[in-house]
């Protein structure tokens, strides 16, 4: 007996039940977190196939240039589409399978799913599944939202890091997240501009760094405010923006207007559940997991045994953290099964679980989401300007343990916030910098210890946060070296305005070093020479016009 499905105006027949193929373990979605899965799952013995319905792996990770945040064990520092090619890698030695171009359309009790590859449907049977399908973009209406022009940040991603498009010539930014502020920097990357970022909360909503790399670059920010309405008849032409009040009601007369060709959106992620719900899995609507979620138990299975979630679709963190969630999947499927024992299956776990708990510290912590943080773990004040503006301010930069002053060249590190990463610990041959076990800690630095300006931590800081300073050469000037990451790369010798914390011009300004190196993994060092007394307000070069 056939089975019969309409697609497309077309009767496509589906094979016989007997022709079902059956696996031990089947993993929907070959992102960070469903190969992660496949990969732990195969190496412990199990056949193991993954449906993906993009026509290549590795799901956000392709699209995401900047470097990772984290300890080594996390990949810090490491760019995430080498991250991805890292993972396809592992998968491959480990003979996972995947099949691309597939979508699975239907997921049952008795772990069946349906799946269809151009106009064919498949049935598979697998004794374990997991569902690592990810999530999607949010969007927000306001009048105009469908014009042309109007696009998602992951989009835009895709666009620039996958198919080297720009998304426009100038972009506004609505959101204030990681996702809005990585994505504002790449669009600067892409050779785009940005005429402002924009969000109705009144705090940024991202970590610091992100914010404050965006910001010194000279793109304004207004929060509380959000779109009150995109111009144009066929594709944007522009964007009014207004404040908004504690209820988010637009205030009248606080109107601006922007001339843009692109409005970016990137107001949140919510977890693709959908199978999860068709299969007649427990759910739950849970704000702090970013929506529907199912509801499992310490590892990961669902309320149908045997049927596992994993990544975003159980609740948005980092890819990092959806990385180790799926190892641990892959690692309760296998025992699931019956490959290895509960001995190994907890020996396993408890090296992730350590992993996981790194990146669940610190003020963004899920068990921190929703909370007014006012000081670090510390004790130090959280800048209000930063969290209000997006930039920390002369007089409440000195406050932090990696802001020290002395003769020479040193690090001067503007990490403010508890957030998980320690990269720099490990670039500083000289061992100048210290964080210590808990990743989460403010980098300090140690100035009884001889910097060798060679610049490692300034590349190898994911946040783009540390600059090496000399802040008196003797001749009235001093030197600035930060990271750069955009082209063309000014020339030494080439004059220009040094841009502050708030991205405004501060001083005169001329490179007179220009350093790369494949350990700086793309990260130009850019030195300028700036008078003394802006040594330490000066971060960020801009060419004369």
């Amino acid at each position: 007996m056939y089975y019969l499905r309409y697609m497309a105006g077309a009767k496509v027949p589906l094979p016989e039940r007997n022709d079902m193929k059956r696996y031990d373990l089947i993993v929907v979605g070959a992102g960070p977190s469903g190969l992660s899965a496949a990969i732990e799952a195969s190496k412990r013995g199990v056949k193991t196939i993954v449906f993906d319905e993009n026509a290549r792996p590795g799901g956000q990770l392709f699209k995401q240039i900047h470097k990772f945040f984290g300890s080594k064990e996390h990949k810090a520092k490491i760019r995430g589409f080498v991250i991805g090619q890292q993972l396809l890698d592992e998968a491959g030695k480990a003979g996972v399978e995947v099949v691309l171009n597939a979508t699975v359309i239907g997921l049952y009790q008795d772990k069946e799913i349906v799946v269809k590859t151009g106009d064919t449907v498949h049935h598979y049977k697998g004794d374990s599944i997991i569902i690592a399908t990810g999530a999607s973009e949010n969007m927000v209406t306001f009048d105009g939202w469908t014009l042309p022009g109007v696009i998602g940040a992951g989009a835009a991603q895709t666009l620039m890091n996958l198919h080297g498009i720009k998304p426009g010539k100038r972009v506004l930014m609505l959101g204030s997240g990681n996702v809005g502020l990585v994505v504002s920097f790449q669009l600067m990357q892409a050779g785009c501009e940005v005429a402002a970022l924009v969000d109705a909360a009144p705090e940024i909503g991202g970590y610091g760094v992100h914010a404050a790399k965006v910001d010194r670059t000279g793109v304004p920010f207004y929060l509380s405010h959000t779109i009150v309405k995109a111009e144009g008849t066929d594709h944007v032409t522009g964007v009014t923006i207004a404040a908004v009040d504690d209820h988010f009601r637009f205030i009248p007369g606080t109107e601006k207007h922007f001339d843009v060709d692109t409005i970016c959106v990137a107001v949140g992620l919510s977890p693709m559940s959908q199978l999860l719900k068709m299969a007649g899995c427990r759910m739950s609507d849970d704000p702090k997991r970013s929506g529907q979620v199912p509801i499992i138990d310490g590892h990961g299975e669902t309320s149908i045994p045997g049927l596992f979630a994993a990544g975003d679709v159980s609740g948005i963190e980092e890819a990092s953290s959806a990385m180790i969630e799926g190892r641990q999947a892959g690692i309760y499927a296998a025992e699931f099964l019956g490959f290895i024992s509960k001995t190994e299956m907890d020996n396993g776990e408890e090296k992730l679980d350590a992993a996981l708990d790194g990146l669940r510290q610190g003020m963004f912590a899920p068990k921190n989401r929703g909370k007014n943080i006012e000081k670090t773990e510390e004790g130090i004040d959280i800048s209000r300007n930063l969290l209000c503006r997006g930039f920390i301010g002369d007089d409440e930069i000195e406050r932090f343990p990696g802001v020290t002053h002395k003769a020479g060249v040193h690090p001067v590190i503007e990490c403010t916030q508890n957030i998980p990463c320690n990269p720099c610990q490990d670039a500083c041959a000289m061992h100048c910098i210290m964080v210590g076990k808990v990743i989460t800690a403010l980098p300090a630095v140690d100035p009884s210890l001889k910097c060798a300006d060679c610049g490692m931590c300034v590349a190898s800081c994911s946040g783009q946060a540390i600059f090496l300073v000399n802040e008196d050469c003797g001749d009235g000037t001093a030197t600035v070296t930060l990271p750069y990451e955009f082209l063309p790369v000014p020339d030494e010798g080439t004059r220009g305005r040094a841009l502050g914390r708030n991205g405004q011009e501060v001083c005169d300004a001329e490179v007179v070093k220009i350093r790369t190196s494949p350990a700086y993994d793309h990260t130009t060092l850019l030195t300028m020479s700036v008078p003394k007394e802006f040594a330490m307000k000066a971060r960020f070069f801009k060419a004369n016009a």
